[in-house]
Formats: C-alpha cells, sequence, structure tokens
C-alpha cells in the first residue's frame, strides 16, 4: 500500500478566494495562501526588513516574473 499522505511543507495550496476592489483605478486582487518551507519564509522576511519592501510585493513580483517567463501574463493596455 502507497502512502498518500501529503507533506505540507513541499504543498502549495489555494483556499476560498476573497476578492478586494480598492477603487475602480485598482485591478481586483483576490486571497490566496501559499504553504511555503520555513528557512525561505525566514529569508523572505529578513529581505524585506533589510529593504522596507513588503513581503507581498515581492511574492506579487515573483508570480509576473514566473507568468512572463512561460508567456502566460496578458499585455497591459
Amino acid at each position: 500500500m502507497t502512502d498518500t499522505t501529503i507533506d505540507p511543507r513541499v504543498v502549495d495550496t489555494t483556499d476560498t478566494p476573497r476578492t478586494h476592489a480598492h477603487t475602480d483605478a485598482e485591478k481586483e486582487v483576490v486571497s490566496t495562501h501559499v504553504l511555503v518551507e520555513q528557512k525561505k519564509v525566514e529569508q523572505l522576511r529578513e529581505l524585506s526588513k533589510r529593504t522596507r519592501i513588503a513581503q507581498s510585493e515581492y511574492l506579487r513580483e515573483a508570480v509576473d516574473d514566473l507568468l512572463n517567463k512561460y508567456h502566460k501574463l496578458p499585455e497591459e493596455p
């Protein structure tokens, strides 16, 4: 019998989306939940403190970079 236990330290999950519409000028954003290795979380937190740039901003930039890499991001108008 195969062990089907999922190790939560290495699996990305998305929770039920919660949308936030700030103003008409801003794009709609959705809250998501991602599990990341503890060491990487600590490194991101330290980078954020050192540069005074929000962790969420770095994560949004990383998603944009990944989508651009695979040509999935629609062009800006």
